[in-house]
Parts: C-alpha cells; sequence; structure tokens
C-alpha cells in the first residue's frame, strides 16, 4: 500500500510538473497585461488573440501590440507552411524507403546502416543546422529556405522511417512472397499489398514530421540565414529583455487547442470504425 501510494504521488507531481505550466500559459492569455502574469491580473481580454485581425488604427492604439511587426509574424508563418509542406512529404519518402531497406534487405551491413539512418536524429540540432549551412554554401545556395528544408527533412525522415518500420515488421512477408510466386512484379506488389498496409502508419508519420517541422526551433535557426519561420520568430519576440509579449501565449494555447481537438477527433474515429467493425 505504501509502495503505491508513493507512485500515486509521483504519478500526481509529474502530472502538475507536465501540465502545470501549460495551464498557466492558457490562463495569462487572456490577462490584460504584459508581460504576462496570473498573479497581476488586470481584467479579461481577447485582445492577444484579435491581434492577427484586429483593425490596423485599434492596433496602433495598442501599447503593446503597436510595437509588434504583424506583417513579419504572419509571414513567418507562411514560411513554416510552406517549409513543412516540402519536408513531409519527402521525409515520408527517404523513411518509407529507410524502412523498406532495413527490413526487407538481409545482410551483415544491417545494423550498420540502422545507425547511419538513425543518427541524424540522434545528433544535435546545431549541428545538422549548421551542417547544411556549409555543405549548401559550397555549391552557391545561400542560406535561407532551401536550407531550412533540407536541415529538417535530414532528421526529421527519422521519425517515419521508425515508425514504418514498426509497421512493416507486423506485416506477414508471405503474402508478398505468395504474390510474387504468382507472377506479380516487385512494384505490383508494393503498390497493392504494402502501401495500402503501410496507409494508417504512412498518416500517422505525416502527422508528426508535420508537427516537428512546425515547432523545430535549434536546426532552423542555424540554417536560415535571412529568412523566418514561426518558431524562429517566436525565439527572437521571446527573448525580448522587458518580457516576452502574450501574444505568444495566445499563439502556444491555439496550438494546444488544435492539438488536443485532433486528438479527440481521432480517438473519436477510432471509437466509431470499433463499433462498425
Amino acid at each position: 500500500m505504501k509502495s503505491e501510494r508513493l507512485l500515486n504521488i509521483y504519478t500526481g507531481m509529474f502530472l502538475i510538473f507536465m501540465f502545470g505550466p501549460l495551464l498557466l500559459m492558457i490562463l495569462s492569455s487572456f490577462n490584460d497585461t504584459s508581460p504576462p502574469s496570473v498573479t497581476d491580473w488586470q481584467g479579461l481580454t481577447g485582445k492577444w488573440y484579435s491581434f492577427f485581425w484586429m483593425p490596423e488604427d485599434q492596433l496602433r492604439a495598442d501599447p503593446v501590440l503597436r510595437v509588434l511587426d504583424r506583417d513579419r509574424l504572419i509571414s513567418c508563418f507562411g514560411n513554416s507552411i510552406w517549409v513543412a509542406l516540402i519536408v513531409v512529404p519527402l521525409s515520408l519518402l527517404l523513411g518509407l524507403s529507410g524502412a523498406v531497406l532495413l527490413t526487407r534487405w538481409r545482410s551483415r551491413a544491417n545494423g550498420l546502416l540502422w545507425w547511419v539512418l538513425l543518427s541524424p536524429m540522434l545528433a544535435p540540432g546545431v549541428v545538422l543546422g549548421l551542417g547544411a549551412l556549409v555543405f549548401w554554401a559550397q555549391v552557391g545556395i545561400n542560406a535561407g529556405l532551401f536550407t531550412i528544408i533540407m536541415a529538417q527533412t535530414t532528421f526529421i525522415s527519422s521519425y517515419p522511417m521508425l515508425i514504418l518500420m514498426a509497421r512493416l515488421q507486423r506485416q506477414p512477408i508471405e503474402l508478398e512472397e505468395a504474390a510474387l510466386d504468382l507472377g506479380a512484379t516487385p512494384l505490383r506488389v508494393f503498390r497493392r499489398l504494402t502501401l495500402p498496409y503501410l496507409a494508417p502508419a504512412l498518416i500517422s508519420a505525416g502527422v508528426i514530421a508535420f508537427m516537428a517541422s512546425i515547432e523545430n526551433y535549434n536546426t532552423t535557426m542555424f540554417a536560415k540565414g535571412g529568412a523566418c519561420t514561426l518558431a524562429t520568430e517566436i525565439g527572437a519576440m521571446g527573448r525580448n529583455p522587458n518580457g516576452h509579449p502574450p501574444v505568444i501565449n495566445a499563439i502556444g494555447t491555439v496550438i494546444i487547442a488544435i492539438t488536443v481537438a485532433g486528438a479527440l477527433l481521432h480517438t473519436f474515429l477510432l471509437s466509431r470504425e470499433k463499433k462498425a467493425g
């Protein structure tokens, strides 16, 4: 009983440590004071959320919001979306190639190949960002969105590879062998058997790759040159010596809300699918 009580205490402390700061961030995003605070409550407000669409004259009248560059923040967010839309398919393609190679190719070099393909995910983001910057500079490409895409793809492709490998390892290899024995080409086997089997894992890997691209800071920071993304711009705003603007808290709250809504929708669809089955 004593050990169970200790486990409950530890679990409670862990949950407070994990979710306490998020709850404080959400609460302070509705407080009419800057920098954000939950102890100095100045009134309920939604202006930190309406910052992105409020009229220009109203924006200029606010002493906190008028010093923020709304157009740049929106532009940086657009860059993040464009980068993610390119990084995700590239990462899925490379991750799928690595997963198929490691699960279907039987060789003594598999162990070494495993670590080679997985090493970018384990390398520090600073190293990956600087590596991409130096490499592409040698071929005449300046730092920008292209180098961000290349640097992010280097390590994000490892996430789909691990997810797809776990799925492929559960697929009966006998199905592919039987199809080959019946005269199907390897490409047809992959398209008609393997790819449909991997569809749920591909969707999950795509979502994870998208989130990893949007939130990445370290690698992007060292590969961006004069470009920006939402993560790097929030990082720059957060380094304000007078405290970061509450707009950052509002952005974080929206991201949390979208994430929770997506998780609930996924759970609902799974439960409905199970009932239908």
